[in-house]
């Protein structure tokens, strides 16, 4: 994939970020239906750099789960079990319990701080059997961005995970019985306002109209159809070495360890690590292939070229320009850098990882990292992702 000079240009950009934007880094890149680079860089312990990160490291997906849940949704979608325009009632009728609904200020996720109510918006209310998924996959529900769920559902932590542990599903119980009822933070339809709890809830949608656990639903609908054994939710709860997981932060607020074996995501920790908007773990590799399968419209994925088409193309604009559960490439800044075509989507998560496909290119890349590992300030990954990106454009066209 690249010439020498182009290798010594990714070791000066490496040198930048590792490791100190991140200690570990992990990438797949898939040119023309054909895997051009793969490979992996750092520490899973920085600190005693005993444990090398591997190609086979499983990293926190974070918010790229999205993509996972928001694919099996369409998968359903196309077996005619649900429509886009189905409201959300029909599948979890709670959600319709409190109405007329209030809008409030939402929720501050990093310092925990309500935050006021919009400008427009004082004094007005919202019925919430209006929403669609339709507004779900767009972030256009005017549901809260964030909440802290993870507090509502359950006095205390879950203890550190152990190849021992169970889950029973009581914390995602719990939290959903007051996600339901959170005040709105604006209208519906009215602008893109990027919602977890949103997806928190489609999860569960996805969860009840396949018949059992979303864990399993994702499983059954999009991962084993696609042949992607790498992913997984509470890796050792499923037979995951610890030794091959890659950490992420030290939580000195709730948890009073650091994050490793577990979601780095309160409020996917907090209901059982299993959730629509996190928790799900993977290789770059899987990533990269879940995102060909998209660009290539595999049959095993199930959504037919329409569906597609509609899901990665803009649907609704605001905070971020979406199609159906992807973000679109923006015009200016964007974390795919400038080289990407225009007609490139993609998603990113908060611990460092992102999956981008530019569909003029034939191109997917995967670029997994841990940058919370020290902290969850920004701390230099969105420079990274811009230019890699740009150098990854560079190295195939050379």
């Amino acid at each position: 994939m690249t010439t020498f000079s182009q290798r010594a240009a990714f070791q000066k950009l490496l040198a930048r970020h590792l490791p100190g934007t991140f200690p570990a880094l992990s990438i797949c890149v898939i040119h023309r239906g054909a895997m051009v680079w793969q490979d992996a860089w750092g520490w899973i312990d920085p600190e005693s750099q005993n444990l090398r990160v591997t190609i086979d490291s499983l990293f926190d997906l974070a918010s790229v789960t999205k993509l996972i849940v928001e694919t099996s949704f369409l998968v359903l979608a196309e077996t005619g079990a649900i429509g886009l325009d189905n409201r959300l009632v029909e599948v979890l009728p709670e959600f319709g319990r409190l109405n007329p609904r209030a809008i409030a200020g939402g929720q501050d996720p990093h310092t925990r701080r309500l935050l006021p109510v919009e400008a427009p918006f004082g004094g007005m209310t919202v019925d919430p059997s209006a929403v669609t998924f339709r507004h779900l996959l767009t972030h256009t529900s005017g549901l809260p961005p964030w909440r802290a769920v993870y507090l509502a559902a359950a006095d205390r932590p879950p203890p550190p995970p152990t190849h021992v542990s169970s889950y029973d599903g009581a914390r995602w119980r719990k939290g959903l019985s007051t996600m339901v009822e959170f005040p709105f933070a604006g209208t519906i339809g009215d602008t893109v306002r990027y919602s977890d709890i949103g997806i928190m809830l489609l999860g569960e949608a996805v969860a009840r109209l396949h018949g059992g656990r979303l864990d399993q639903a994702v499983d059954d609908l999009t991962l084993k159809p696609l042949g992607l054994a790498s992913f997984t939710y509470n890796p050792m709860l499923n037979g995951a070495a610890r030794d091959g997981i890659v950490p992420t932060e030290l939580d000195n607020h709730w948890r009073q360890r650091r994050a490793w074996g577990e979601v780095h995501d309160e409020n996917a920790c907090g209901v059982g690590g299993i959730a629509g908007h996190a928790g799900l773990f993977a290789t770059a590799q899987d990533v990269a292939r879940f995102g060909h399968a998209w660009l290539s419209g595999a049959e095993r994925l199930r959504i037919s070229a329409s569906m597609r088409q509609m899901a990665t193309s803009r649907q609704a604009t605001g905070q971020f320009s979406l199609g159906l559960g992807w973000m679109l490439k923006a015009e200016t800044d964007s974390s795919a850098g400038d080289l990407y075509s225009a007609r490139s989507y993609g998603h990113t998560g908060f611990t460092g990882t992102s999956l981008w496909i530019d569909p003029q290119r034939d191109l997917v890349s995967a670029v997994l990292t841990n940058r919370v590992y020290r902290g969850r300030h920004e701390d230099g990954i969105h420079a990274f992702r811009r230019a890699l990106h740009d150098f990854i454009v560079e190295a195939i066209e050379a």
